[in-house]
């Protein structure tokens, strides 16, 4: 006997033929999307000469790995990573302990003053005192040539808090929070043994966004910090990219248009370096936390 709706269960000619169109262009979009960065890479270790004229384009050719040495023999880049590595765990620990106690009492109705500070804090997305009075506040609070700098005052990004508000507001039933309560538990007990266990993927999630904001952070040490030693990695890679195209433009000035064209090249590889020396840490991370992204938080979590 056949099974009632099978027939709808089969696949014409027609869905196939749109499956295999729609698998097409999601490749083609996924190779748009890695080629820029798979071209970065291989032009990293290839010939220069061969960037230059072209002929790199989906294969490494004559393996080259000048701009490498170069990078990584610089003492500056081994500092720049350990300052910025403390600052990216520290300040992401941080940023963590703030905006997630807080989200959560944010996110609780019987919390009569929540929209009041919901105002405030979503206030300071649109209208700042700018970059004059902020450095005159880290002045007075010395916090100018300070590692601290780069950590206190972004504890809370306001777009994070907002997104793991929603979360414990939409995500959590109030019935978890009313049998908690039946067995005796008070608020900081909910969030620290239920609601913090529960919200894993969100936490994941917003540690990542905060990891990749300090990591990325170059206006901080632009601006606030003077002493080299605490400068981030991305102040550093600056300093060598700004050394390396100074090299380039004065041979270029002093051996003529042929000695300028060879350093050129050479600074185009450190170039190329330096984006991978850059953001190889934090791709390396992303697959890792990439399954919190669809992970259903509340499956099987109430029952009934």
């Amino acid at each position: 006997m056949q099974r009632p709706f099978a027939a709808l269960r089969r696949d014409t000619p027609g869905d196939l033929v749109f499956k295999a169109l729609l698998a097409l262009c999601c490749v083609l979009v996924l190779l748009l999307a890695l080629y820029p960065i798979y071209f970065v890479v291989i032009a990293s270790v290839s010939d220069p000469t061969m960037v230059a004229t072209g002929r790199v384009w989906l294969v490494p050719r004559d393996l080259s790995w000048f701009g490498y040495e170069q990078i990584l023999a610089d003492e500056r880049i081994w500092n720049g990573y350990r300052n910025t590595l403390v600052y990216a765990l520290v300040g992401t620990a941080l940023n963590l302990v703030v905006t997630m106690p807080a989200a959560f009492a944010l996110s609780r109705r019987e919390f009569r003053p929540r929209r009041p500070l919901m105002f405030f804090f979503a206030f300071t997305m649109f209208f700042s005192g700018g970059l004059i009075p902020m450095y005159l506040l880290l002045r007075d609070l010395n916090l100018l040539d300070n590692w601290l700098v780069f950590v206190l005052p972004s504890a809370v990004n306001v777009f994070n808090l907002i997104i793991a508000r929603s979360f414990f507001e939409h995500s959590l039933p109030d019935e978890l929070h009313e049998a908690a309560s039946i067995d005796g538990a008070n608020y900081f007990q909910f969030f620290l043994k239920i609601a913090l266990p529960l919200s894993m993927p969100i936490l994941s999630v917003i540690g990542l966004y905060y990891l990749v904001q300090h990591w990325n952070d170059f206006f901080t040490g632009l601006v606030f910090v003077r002493d080299y030693d605490l400068q981030p990695l991305q102040i550093v890679l600056r300093d060598i990219l700004i050394s390396n195209q100074a090299f380039s433009g004065g041979a270029g000035g002093a051996g003529g248009a042929g000695a300028g064209s060879y350093a050129q090249q050479y600074a185009d590889q450190i170039k190329y370096g330096v984006i991978v020396v850059s953001t190889l840490p934090v791709i390396v991370l992303y697959p890792f936390l990439q399954r919190y992204f669809e992970k259903g938080v509340m499956i099987g979590a109430v029952k009934g």
